[in-house]
């Protein structure tokens, strides 16, 4: 059922009563995702762009007093330089996890689950983009990351926004917050009432 506002009304089970409840799908909340994913993925490209363009392999450029450092490299693993040498398994996952994301966000009723999302989609696409299109083999492509921490892998502005994503998630997880908008514990009207951020 959809309501005036464009509200997509989804009936879930009432635990008290038993009967149909109602959960918010907000359509708008998917271009939530988007544009935030779009806007990540872009920023993440520039960079790397500008990283190549401005840095040189085995010359890092320190700043904040040696805290962060200006160094690039090319990661045929994941995230934070894991699963090194498995660049195509990684690509697969990469395109499931995009697929899902988006598959996902059609359903969704909270915004802190929108931002956490289009992070996470942002972010999967940036180091994607790398592994489609950068050598040395469509599919295999090695993802630039180029700002290093002290004892800290090397990574990219992708690796930034699956992390935040991963906090988001995490928190709203915590909170009880369903993607749906709904929240878990309490009575029933609790596990009924949307994300207060959408508010």
């Amino acid at each position: 059922m959809q309501t005036e506002a464009g509200t997509t009304l989804t009936p879930e089970p009432d635990h008290a009563t038993g009967a149909a409840a109602p959960t918010r799908h907000r359509p708008r909340l998917f271009w939530v995702v988007i544009v935030v994913a779009v806007v990540w993925l872009a920023l993440d490209q520039v960079t790397k762009y500008l990283a190549e363009q401005h840095l040189t392999q085995g010359d890092p450029i320190p700043l904040v007093g040696g805290l962060l450092q200006l160094r690039l490299i090319y990661n045929s693993g994941a995230a934070f330089s894991l699963a090194t040498g498995a660049t195509g398994l990684l690509t697969i996952l990469a395109v499931s996890v995009v697929v899902y994301i988006i598959w996902s966000a059609r359903r969704l009723g909270s915004l802190g689950w929108a931002w956490g999302l289009g992070l996470l989609l942002g972010g999967a696409t940036g180091n994607l983009t790398d592994r489609l299109f950068r050598p040395p083999n469509f599919g295999e492509g090695h993802v630039v990351d180029f700002l290093a921490l002290p004892n800290f892998p090397v990574f990219n502005v992708a690796d930034m926004g699956i992390t935040a994503a991963a906090i988001l998630i995490g928190w709203q997880a915590l909170r009880g917050v369903s993607p749906d908008g709904s929240r878990s514990g309490g009575d029933a009207a609790d596990e009924r009432r949307p994300d207060p951020a959408d508010d």
